[in-house]
């Protein structure tokens, strides 16, 4: 029998979405159709993974085996095992919800991954519409033997969060940050084996996946990557439980909650430290927690409390401060945070001082989903290069991209071509400038790249002499020719010109 290929996955999960369309708004229904993948994928491999044993240990041995917990990275139970949600032709919502909190209790990882995810909307998930998804979910074997590369079901995924965030328009940046500009970020940072990776706004863990992923092109082992995160949302909490759990990835550690106003990863009642801090904040947060800020017990605000109408700097500075004394962090921001005064300017200053900015990357414009500003790459380091030391690289990648119809993307020579200038750290011409702070200090602080990169053309000189020899050349041919004319009349007996 073929394996299923990952574009025959990706094609067949794409049109469960089909199915849901019109029902529901196209931003909510993500969640249930990640939620059908992942308990069917399970319940896939729990089988597959039962059947081994019987085969390996005997009939008689094999079945003791299989009702064991130990001997699965998931034990499916009775009520949540496909087949049984199969059965049901009423009450649908309620069967899978059931399947659900099933999973969960009897693995502890599994815990409010879920449950969040309510079958029981009888106005919208009609027992007719959910026995459809399911059939069509039950057509796919999703088992290991049956998937033609290892991380297939982990890239399909990937694929359905990109297509769901391309079709929910705006509401999709809330979750995802396009692969293109999660790549760039991190052949920036450049994650290692045996780091601490943190992102403190993780949507759907896209940037923690592409992490692991670099890792391992870089032929280091993805397993001694420790990645942590804290998401806001429930939903997309539970999703990027989901995705790095689909990836194979089970040792993470991804918390729920506000980052600014209830940090979540502590160590002994402080900030937990990490190599690398990568995220992709809401732009210019307006409610972001202002109050908990002047209160904040965990000294992450000491370049000053930003305005309580955007909070950039409040994700800035919780970067830093979560950062081990030889960290480094890339972070997705609008340009605003490079030249805005007030207390920003007062924090962008501290932060130039202490020498913690590293390089200022402007992207092309309409590369995000729900903003068509363009935004900057911030690469900030605890402890630069020697030879870094008192400097900011300015690159100008603003027109490098292709240009798509809803949407920009980055392409790979794009990507190579700043991380070149990244890693060279020298002078470009209308690309990319290494900038004393002092020069910067003279400019009040202000970030903005066209303040360091002139990309304007200039005006061809003109040779006044070139000028005139051209003029002379034109008049003597203008002579020859009004010569020859006057001869040629003459002989026609007309006269002169």
């Amino acid at each position: 029998m073929a394996k299923i290929t990952l574009q025959e996955l990706e094609s067949h999960l794409w049109k469960s979405a089909d199915i849901l369309r019109g029902s529901i708004d196209s931003s909510d229904y993500k969640s249930y159709i990640f939620g059908l993948l992942f308990i069917k994928r399970l319940s896939d491999v729990f089988y597959e993974r039962r059947a081994q044993l019987i085969m390996e240990q005997g009939q008689e041995i094999g079945l003791i085996l299989a009702e064991d917990p130990e001997q699965y990275q998931f034990f499916v139970p009775v009520e949540a095992r496909w087949d049984e949600i199969r059965k049901n032709a009423q009450d649908i919502g309620t069967t899978i919800n059931v399947a659900f909190e099933a999973l969960e209790n009897e693995n502890k990882t599994l815990e409010g991954v879920l449950t969040p995810i309510d079958f029981n909307r009888k106005e919208v998930l009609t027992d007719d519409v959910l026995q459809r998804l399911i059939q069509h979910f039950s057509i796919l074997s999703l088992t290991n033997e049956n998937l033609s590369e290892p991380d297939m079901l982990g890239r399909a995924y990937e694929y359905l969060i990109s297509q769901f965030a391309d079709d929910a328009g705006k509401k999709g940046g809330e979750f995802y940050t396009p692969s293109k500009v999660v790549e760039l970020i991190v052949k920036l940072i450049k994650p290692k084996e045996g780091m601490r990776v943190y992102d403190p706004t993780c949507g759907s863990g896209g940037m923690l996946i592409q992490s692991v992923d670099y890792v391992r092109a870089k032929g280091g082992n993805p397993q001694a990557l420790s990645l942590y995160g804290q998401e806001k949302n429930l939903n997309t909490w539970s999703i990027a439980k989901m995705n790095l759990l689909l990836h194979g990835l089970p040792d993470h550690d991804i918390r729920k909650g506000d980052t600014i106003r209830d940090p979540k990863l502590l160590e002994d009642g402080e900030l937990m430290l990490f190599d690398r801090v990568i995220a992709n904040p809401p732009f210019s947060l307006k409610e972001w927690g202002r109050e908990a800020a002047e209160t904040d017990t965990f000294g992450r605000f000491r370049f000053g409390i930003p305005p309580k109408n955007a909070g950039d700097y409040a994700f800035v500075q919780h970067m830093v401060a979560s950062l081990k004394h030889d960290g480094i962090a890339g972070v997705v921001m609008p340009h605003g945070v490079l030249f805005r005064g007030g207390a920003e300017g007062k924090i962008r200053q501290d932060l130039l001082e202490s020498d913690l900015v590293e390089a200022v990357i402007g992207l092309p414009s309409g590369l995000f989903y729900g903003t068509g500003i363009p935004a900057c790459i911030l690469i900030l380091n605890r402890n630069k290069p020697e030879e870094r030391k008192g400097n900011v690289l300015f690159i100008s990648a603003e027109s490098d991209f292709q240009e798509g119809k809803n949407q920009n993307t980055l392409r790979e020579i794009d990507i190579l071509k700043i991380t070149d200038a990244f890693n060279d750290y020298k002078n470009i011409e209308k690309y990319a400038q290494c900038v004393p702070i002092e020069e910067i200090e003279e400019n009040g602080y202000n970030l903005n790249i066209s303040r360091y990169i002139d990309k304007s053309e200039e005006e061809e000189l003109v040779d006044i002499n070139t000028l005139l020899t051209d003029l002379k050349e034109i008049e003597n041919k203008h002579q020859l020719i009004k010569q020859k004319l006057s001869g040629y009349l003459q002989e026609l007996g007309i006269g002169e010109v």
